[in-house]
């Protein structure tokens, strides 16, 4: 059983790249194809603007406390749930046309860096002063989706949301001592899309580096530069995420995950699970409930 893809699906306006959501209206919904309250991975963009009040949110598998001046960037593909609470926040919602449709190589690239919580924590707590002028930047959007509608608000709001995503990644290079070197991230970001889809093919450094057409060496000189991890530590990261989602959303058993997962014997499995999260796959899934 596979957690549950969200698609992009604006009913209110018929837009094809953008939305604008508020929190309360997303604890107050009951959609017919799945639970908002359990895990489900989006197939799309958003960024989260906490307003009022506390509680958390799951995105990958870890819970997050948020409270007044929480962002949250949320990249296509994350895996997310939504835990009852009387928070109020802000969702802009878009898929990656939307953002990407006029912008230079640069802005596309900000964009992918501040999204992938690969490269930095997909939590940003804002202080006052920035957190008023992104909420201000949120509010002039809200007006352009809600009241103009003509044939300017769109890129209007566009220009807003790249001012916001300029301005957040601005807060976010300040929280994280490097990014790397920027000649790799492209690179980086490919090898990532590659290492999500075949990561249960193979869990080798030759393999990615013989796709990619590169050498082993170059690949860990990416993955350090930009993370600061071997090549290897790094894919052990996404196969590990990928084997959460198997263990949080399907009936498979333990053997056929491990099987499922690449493994020929699930001894190996147990204990390539155990040494990469300090829990037995067993221990996760109670956790996790």
């Amino acid at each position: 059983m596979k957690v549950k893809e969200i698609a992009f699906d604006n009913k209110k306006t018929g837009n094809d790249y953008f939305d604008f959501v508020q929190l309360q209206d997303i604890y107050n919904r009951t959609p017919t194809d799945h639970d908002q309250f359990d895990h489900h991975k989006i197939s799309f963009f958003v960024i989260v603007i906490i307003t009022e009040e506390t509680g958390r949110h799951s995105i990958n598998y870890k819970d997050y406390r948020f409270k007044k001046g929480t962002v949250f960037t949320l990249r296509k593909n994350s895996i997310h749930k939504f835990y009852k609470a009387k928070a109020k926040g802000k969702f802009l919602v878009f898929t990656e046309d939307f953002v990407i449709r006029n912008s230079d190589k640069i802005g596309t690239l900000k964009l992918f860096q501040l999204f992938n919580e690969m490269l930095g924590s997909p939590k940003l707590q804002l202080n006052k002063n920035d957190f008023g002028e992104i909420n201000l930047l949120v509010d002039q959007i809200h007006q352009e989706f809600a009241n103009k509608n003509d044939q300017h608000s769109l890129e209007i709001i566009r220009s807003l949301s790249q001012v916001i995503i300029h301005k957040l990644f601005r807060i976010k290079l300040k929280d994280i001592e490097n990014l790397g070197d920027e000649k790799y991230h492209l690179k980086f970001i490919k090898l990532q899309e590659l290492v999500e889809k075949d990561c249960f093919e193979s869990k080798h450094v030759s393999y990615y580096a013989n796709k990619l057409g590169v050498t082993s060496r170059t690949l860990n000189n990416i993955t350090q530069s930009v993370i600061g991890k071997h090549a290897k530590a790094f894919i052990d990261d996404i196969v590990i995420l990928q084997i959460k989602r198997l263990l949080v959303n399907s009936q498979l058993s333990f053997t056929e995950i491990a099987y499922q997962s690449g493994f020929d014997d699930p001894t190996n499995f147990f204990k390539y699970f155990r040494k990469n999260t300090g829990f037995s796959p067993k221990e996760f899934k109670e956790k996790s409930k």
